[in-house]
């Protein structure tokens, strides 16, 4: 497992960076604190169950959506909803063709209604969003074509931007 994330070490950085590139300017989390975050919490899981590259990367990538989740969720509690700022989906990810920005407890929030609904389908967002898995990668980490991830992936972002659309409408 040591050699793993040694090798995986400079992924696990750049997907930490990227992930608190879409977070507000100032956070008090840095890459390296999230990765070692991230890690003390695999960690504790038992590494045996760690297939490949691709399902690691997306158990880290799921260890660090937590934590920020949780970050964002006692930032909110502390500030009572204020100063919450929004984040921006890549255009891979957000169904509208012009960048959007997405609040990212109710990204999460729509997730965790995504996977009671279809939890292929946010699983296959988590990959893409939070990992940054390509269509192929995704399909090789959980078993299924290519051509039904990007089916599946189609129709998620569908869901989500009018799940999304309605958190915005409600605020």
């Amino acid at each position: 497992m040591d050699g793993l994330t040694d090798t995986l070490h400079g992924e696990l950085s750049a997907l930490a960076a990227e992930l608190l590139g879409r977070e507000r300017s100032g956070h008090t989390l840095e890459p390296t604190a999230l990765v070692h975050e991230a890690w003390m919490r695999l960690s504790a899981q038992d590494g045996s169950l760690w297939n490949d590259r691709g399902h690691f990367l997306a158990l880290s990538a799921q260890a660090m959506r937590r934590i920020l989740i949780d970050h964002a969720r006692r930032r909110r509690a502390d500030k009572r909803g204020g100063g919450l700022r929004r984040i921006t989906l890549s255009p891979d990810v957000a169904p509208a063709p012009d960048a959007r920005e997405v609040d990212l407890l109710a990204l999460d929030d729509a997730l965790d209604r995504l996977a009671e609904l279809d939890e292929r389908q946010a699983r296959i967002v988590e990959l893409r969003f939070f990992s940054g898995l390509t269509v192929d990668e995704v399909a090789d980490a959980i078993g299924v074509s290519a051509r039904t991830v990007a089916s599946d992936w189609r129709l998620a972002r569908a869901w989500l931007s009018r799940e999304l659309e309605a958190v915005g409408e409600a605020e």
